[in-house]
């Protein structure tokens, strides 16, 4: 079963453009690449334009490259797709709903600040997070700009804290790597990932 997860960072190589990172704003799946149902995204395209390119496709056991038309904030393969993932990932993802706060660090024009955050880890693996910012009414809410987080995520063993260092950030979505976990936690997240 091949998965692109919500959350995931896709990127889309056009003729004579620069690369587009789209994020997906649903889980899609399907037994084969090829019958992948249209992926919605997040894109800065206007209603009716159209773009076809090579498509760097994240799905939950790794990454591929399709052919892949983008209309309408929908990603539909197209073409001759091959029917398997290329490139495995080093870890496994587990996706879940984790309860996280932290401390974001931002780079503003007076210098770095220090802010709050609170949100849930929506999928996680030994080398990174996914993070979904929220504010106390329940909206999204993540600051532009961060560079690192120091963040306490409730797991089904216990509080992990991490410090994590930004891969790529959308609206309130942040996908980052650790820098830093606490050796408790490190052991526990292996074990978590693996299924144990």
């Amino acid at each position: 079963m091949i998965t692109v997860p919500a959350g995931s960072s896709l990127t889309m190589r056009c003729p004579d453009t620069q690369p587009i990172v789209l994020v997906s704003l649903a889980e899609v799946s399907a037994p084969f690449l090829a019958e992948l149902p249209p992926i919605p995204v997040l894109s800065l395209d206007g209603p009716g334009v159209r773009r076809i390119g090579v498509l760097e496709l994240v799905t939950a056991s790794g990454v591929t490259w399709v052919e892949a038309e983008l209309r309408n904030d929908q990603l539909t393969v197209i073409g001759d797709a091959p029917t398997d993932v290329v490139q495995r990932r080093a870890a496994t993802r587990r996706p879940g709903n984790y309860p996280a706060i932290g401390t974001a660090e931002i780079e503003t024009i007076d210098g770095r600040q220090r802010i709050p955050i609170t949100g849930r880890v929506e999928d996680i693996s030994t080398d990174g997070l996914l993070l979904r910012a929220t504010t106390d009414d329940n909206l999204p809410a993540l600051p532009y700009g961060i560079e690192r987080i120091l963040l306490h995520v409730t797991m089904p063993w216990g509080e992990m804290t991490a410090t994590i260092t930004t891969v790529d950030q959308r609206a309130d979505l942040l996908r980052g790597t650790f820098e830093w976990i606490d050796p408790s936690g490190a052991t526990e997240l292996a074990r978590f990932c693996l299924g144990r």
